[in-house]
């Protein structure tokens, strides 16, 4: 709450998608311009923004929703850009010059022995291609689910592969991934797969502060070729999860679950029961 803040980006993004959902867009832009504020990752959601208010045809709508999230993330960063621009800048500056770090697809490789050169460029790419790859998806659904539902599931999938493309995966970003995906479920094929992806989480929580142990000579440290193992367990559970959630979005007539996104904490005990 305090040092890292990443609950309050997670609420104020969640808060945004409330109203985008009620189609209450400036108040939706302003939250999602806070929320960017206050953590960066939360950027990605606007690529799910322009994809529904585009095919839409609310070219005005979506004008002004970039123009009030823009003014309101300048709002918080410009002042303080203007008088310690070496103390904001620190952040952008980390992550362009940061090599493959903790938790990352990237540092797995290396930890396996396997080379990369250019990683800011692989990283990028693998982005890039992955939010094409959303994109083509959005258009196969978009005229056969609700907007909300297309919405949810292409924000899930955006932060999912910011993630996976990023070159250091912390644990907290866990708290960035769950909500979305617990909006984005719609049918209860996806259950069964997002508990195998947390089980992934829950495995990689334990691996980490294992593996950081070994730093400090701990007898029970994890090795580097284990820890490197449980974060591709931890990606190839979180890649299934979200194949699910696409594959479930293109079969027609599935069984739906009420109200998911009015009711996430009833979809979620009810899993139990089948």
């Amino acid at each position: 709450l305090y040092i890292n803040w990443d609950l309050w980006a997670v609420a104020s993004a969640l808060l945004a998608m409330y109203f985008f959902q009620r189609e209450k867009w400036d108040f939706s832009a302003l939250l999602l311009g806070v929320s960017i504020a206050i953590k960066f990752f939360p950027i990605v959601l606007l690529f799910g923004v322009a994809l529904i208010l585009g095919y839409s045809r609310k070219t005005k709508t979506l004008t002004r929703y970039l123009a009030i999230t823009s003014a309101t993330w300048l709002t918080f960063n410009l002042p303080v850009a203007l008088t310690n621009g070496e103390g904001w800048w620190r952040f952008f500056k980390l992550n362009i010059e940061r090599g493959n770090d903790l938790g990352s697809l990237w540092y797995a490789i290396s930890l396996l022995g396997i080379t990369q050169g250019g990683l800011n460029s692989l990283s990028i790419v693998l982005f890039i291609v992955a939010i094409i790859g959303i994109g083509y998806f959005f258009f196969s659904v978009a005229n056969t689910r609700s907007t909300f539902e297309n919405f949810a599931t292409i924000a899930f999938l955006s932060v999912a592969v910011f993630v996976t493309a990023s070159k250091v995966y912390s644990p907290q970003y866990i708290l960035w991934l769950t909500p979305l995906a617990v909006i984005a479920m719609t049918k209860r094929e996806e259950r069964n797969a997002f508990w195998i992806w947390q089980a992934g989480e829950a495995l990689y929580h334990f691996a980490i502060w294992q593996y950081l142990a070994s730093y400090s000579g701990a007898k029970f440290g994890l090795p580097e070729r284990v820890y490197a193992i449980f974060i591709i367990i931890r990606i190839a559970t979180l890649v299934w999860f979200a194949s699910t959630l696409i594959q479930t979005a293109r079969q027609a007539g599935g069984r739906r679950v009420g109200n998911t996104q009015a009711e996430p904490a009833g979809f979620l005990a009810d899993s139990g029961r089948g």
